[in-house]
């Protein structure tokens, strides 16, 4: 009868080791790292980046924004770091099962459209995105006032 031994949980991973528990590559981690504060990883005596357990579930809470919640880059720091000073990131454990056997990585979903919290409330912008909506509509706007410009004139030229 083999008994198979129960894998500790580790106090730091390697780049590769969190990716691939993860199911991320590591030239994603690492442009998260740029992105987001709290994420700043220590580096072994061999320059190797090295993540805790705590990273790691910010790493996974970072992924579930960004890939299954829709957020943008932008959304998912302010977010992130509200969880943060809230402390309700910590609050999720993780299950055994989990631990034990990590998922296969998803495929990466379509973007997805900010989903409301009521229908009559419209999604929430950061400034960047609500400003580059702004100047996307006073160009439509442009370009229609333009276009009934030279419809008028067609219309009065033509018999």
């Amino acid at each position: 009868m083999v008994v198979k031994a129960r894998v500790q949980k580790r106090l730091y991973y390697k780049i590769g080791e969190a990716c691939k528990e993860l199911g991320i590559q590591p030239y994603v981690l690492r442009y998260w790292e740029t992105e987001f504060p709290a994420l700043a990883p220590s580096k072994s005596r061999s320059g190797q980046r090295v993540y805790s357990e705590k990273e790691l579930e910010i790493i996974k809470r970072i992924k579930q924004l960004l890939y299954e919640e829709g957020y943008t880059i932008a959304g998912a720091k302010k977010k992130l770091e509200t969880e943060l000073a809230d402390g309700s990131l910590e609050e999720a454990p993780a299950t055994e099962a989990a631990e034990e056997a990590p998922a296969a990585p998803a495929p990466r979903p379509a973007r997805k459209k900010a989903v409301s919290v009521a229908a009559d409330t419209p999604p929430a912008l950061d400034s960047d995105a609500a400003e580059r909506i702004q100047t996307l509509r006073s160009g439509v706007e442009k370009a229609l006032q333009e276009a009934r410009e030279i419809l008028a004139l067609l219309d009065s030229k033509s018999p």
